[in-house]
């Protein structure tokens, strides 16, 4: 799935193709993409939407119209393409709509567990996220308070998008293993010093990995090349890049998880490394 390096560079492409133009027809090829609101409420509002902004909340777009937003999560498979000129619709395609400039926006989703949403306020969908990542309101003093008022492990947290937006699989791995903390350490036994080398991390690791365009490791999403800097992320068997001491791989909250033993020792709840 991607994360929200990947889909922040999504964002940016989209940003670049699609402001200014306008809707003019949408082919729903696969009704249960749409989330809301009806099939036939949703074309006939989409169209003549002009597209004035494109942005990112979590791993969710959010293209703000003339007055309503459309809201796309891509899950598991979804992919979003822009061609120009004529276009050939494909197997997996849920989404064709056309726009102006002949321009086609394609939403493709071979598993189908994409959705796109259409409605006047986005906060009806986002209001329940956890803060963004670069946010005035992620600071290393909120992150400790929040973690306090929690008992569960870090990683199962931390990929909990009500507690804070836009990290996965990767990118939790990776700032973990930056701050030197176990995955399935209490988050109610970090300190605040490890609570802002956490802060850091997260920041680090999304940067890192937004200025790589993101990372390419499956059949869906392309382009980003942050897969050949990973710390730990797939790198089960593999030597620490701090230690060399060998990364394993376990499994937490049905997520393949990876860590190195050595830097990122299980705290004590009872007694915490300072």
């Amino acid at each position: 799935m991607p994360e929200l390096p990947e889909v922040e560079t999504i964002a940016w492409t989209l940003r670049r193709a699609l402001i200014g133009k306008t809707f003019l027809s949408a082919d729903l090829r696969w009704p249960r993409t749409l989330a809301a609101p009806s099939p036939a409420a949703f074309k006939k509002r989409l169209k003549g939407q002009q597209i004035t902004s494109v942005s990112r909340r979590a791993k969710f777009l959010d293209l703000q119209l003339s007055d309503a937003h459309l809201l796309i999560h891509l899950r598991m498979s979804g992919d979003l393409l822009v061609v120009l000129g004529g276009y050939q619709p494909a197997k997996h395609d849920r989404l064709i709509a056309k726009l102006s400039e002949d321009t086609s926006l394609i939403f493709s989703d071979p598993r189908k567990f994409g959705r796109i949403w259409l409605v006047d306020d986005p906060v009806e969908i986002l209001g329940e996220l956890g803060p963004e990542p670069f946010s005035e309101a992620f600071t290393p003093d909120w992150l400790y308070s929040a973690l306090h008022l929690r008992r569960r492990q870090l990683k199962p947290l931390l990929l909990d998008q009500t507690f804070l937006a836009g990290l996965g699989n990767i990118y939790t791995d990776e700032a973990l293993h930056l701050a030197k903390l176990h995955p399935l350490s209490a988050s109610d036994s970090v300190t605040k010093k490890q609570a802002k080398g956490l802060w850091r991390a997260v920041r680090e690791v999304l940067e890192e990995g937004i200025r790589h365009n993101g990372a390419s490791i499956d059949w869906v999403y392309r382009g980003g090349d942050f897969q050949n800097h990973f710390r730990v992320y797939g790198q089960t068997g593999k030597p620490c890049p701090v230690c060399g001491t060998t990364i394993e791989r376990i499994t937490v909250g049905q997520r393949g998880t990876h860590y190195c033993p050595q830097c990122q020792v299980r705290a004590n709840p009872k007694n915490p490394v300072q």
